[in-house]
C-alpha cells in the first residue's frame, strides 16, 4: 500500500507539468474500451475533471464505433470498413448520429456533470462548428494507391471554433460528437480521431491525447518487442506510406500527423485499457503509450 511519503513524491513528480500546462488547452479524444468498461469510464472521467480543476482547458471528441455496430447489428444492418473507416449509407449516418449525438455524447455529459464539472455536450452541427465534405477512402492494391468512395463519411473542411473558445473562457468542458454538416446540407459521420487532430490544430493545443484498445505503435504488430515508444513526424509519415501502419490506426497516426504539422507541441496515442493512462501521459516522467513528436529531440513533459 502506497505510504504518505511516496503519495507526495507523486504529487511532486507532477509539479513541472502542472505549472507547464496550466491555462493551456488539452484536445482528447474518447474512445475503445474504455467507453464500454464501466471502472476504465469512470477512470477516463476523474482523469478529464483533475485536467479541469489543475488549469488545463479539456477538450472532448468522442468516439462511438461499437455502439454504431451493436445498433447496425439489432436492426440488421452489416458493418463493412474500409481503411479503418465504416462504408456509411444514407440510412447508416443517420443511425450514427442518433448513437453519437443522443446516445453517447448525453451520457458523458451526464457522467462528468455528476462529477463535478461543468460540461455540455456539441455535435459538429452546432454553430456549424464542423463544416465537412466528402471523404474518399485511400486503398492500396498491387503497391497502387486508389481512392474509393464510401458514402456518408466526411472530412473536416472547416472549423468555427468560437464557440469552444467561448465556453472555455466560461469554465466549460466542451464534449464533441464528430457529427459535420456539408455545404449541401448533407450530414457526414466523420472519424473521431480526425475531428480531434484537426480541433487540436485549430485551438492551438498544447497536447493531443488519443485513447484507444492498443499500448500504442508497433514497427511490426506481431512483434511485441518491436513497440515505439517515440516516434517523429517523419517516422509517422514513413510508417503510413509503408504500410507498416494500417487499418484503425491510421486516423489515429494521421491526426498527430496534423496536429503536429500546425504547431501542436506533443501528441499521444494511450492505451485506455489501463486506469488512469491520461493522468499517467501528461503528469509523470515516464509516461505511457507512444508519443508522436514533430521531432525526436523534443524533450520535456
Amino acid at each position: 500500500m502506497i505510504n504518505s511519503v511516496e503519495k507526495a513524491a507523486v504529487l511532486i513528480e507532477a509539479l513541472p507539468y502542472l505549472q507547464r500546462f496550466s491555462g493551456n488547452t488539452v484536445v482528447i479524444k474518447y474512445g475503445g474500451n474504455a467507453m464500454i468498461n464501466e471502472e476504465l469510464k469512470k477512470s477516463v472521467m476523474q482523469d478529464i475533471i483533475f485536467l479541469k480543476y489543475a488549469g488545463i482547458r479539456p477538450v472532448v471528441v468522442h468516439g462511438g464505433g461499437p455502439e454504431i455496430t451493436s445498433m447496425l447489428k439489432a436492426l440488421g444492418k452489416e458493418s463493412n470498413f474500409v481503411s479503418g473507416l465504416r462504408v456509411t449509407d444514407a440510412e447508416t449516418v443517420d443511425i450514427a448520429e442518433m448513437v453519437l449525438v443522443g446516445k453517447i455524447n448525453s451520457e458523458i455529459v451526464k457522467y462528468l456533470n455528476f462529477l463535478g464539472a461543468k460540461a455540455i455536450g456539441l455535435s459538429g452541427k452546432d454553430a456549424d462548428l464542423i463544416i465537412a465534405s466528402k471523404h474518399l477512402a485511400k486503398v492500396r492494391e498491387n503497391g497502387q494507391v486508389k481512392e474509393v468512395d464510401i458514402g456518408f463519411v466526411g472530412d473536416v473542411l472547416k472549423l468555427n471554433t468560437g464557440i469552444l473558445e467561448t465556453l472555455l473562457d466560461q469554465g466549460y468542458i466542451p464534449v464533441i460528437s464528430p457529427i459535420g454538416v456539408g455545404k449541401d446540407g448533407a450530414t457526414y459521420n466523420i472519424n473521431a480521431d480526425y475531428v480531434a487532430g484537426e480541433l487540436a490544430a485549430a485551438l492551438g493545443a498544447e497536447k493531443l491525447a488519443l485513447i484507444t484498445d492498443v499500448e500504442g505503435i508497433y514497427r511490426d504488430y506481431n512483434d511485441k518487442s518491436s513497440f515505439v515508444s517515440t516516434l517523429s513526424l517523419a517516422e509517422a509519415q514513413e510508417m503510413i506510406k509503408s504500410g507498416s501502419i494500417d487499418g484503425g490506426m491510421i486516423p489515429k497516426v494521421e491526426a498527430c500527423v496534423k496536429a503536429l504539422a500546425a504547431g501542436v507541441a506533443k501528441t499521444h496515442i494511450i492505451d485506455g485499457r489501463k486506469p488512469h493512462s491520461l493522468l499517467l501521459e501528461i503528469f509523470t516522467t515516464e509516461g505511457i503509450g507512444t508519443e508522436v513528436v514533430k521531432y525526436r529531440r523534443y524533450i520535456g513533459g
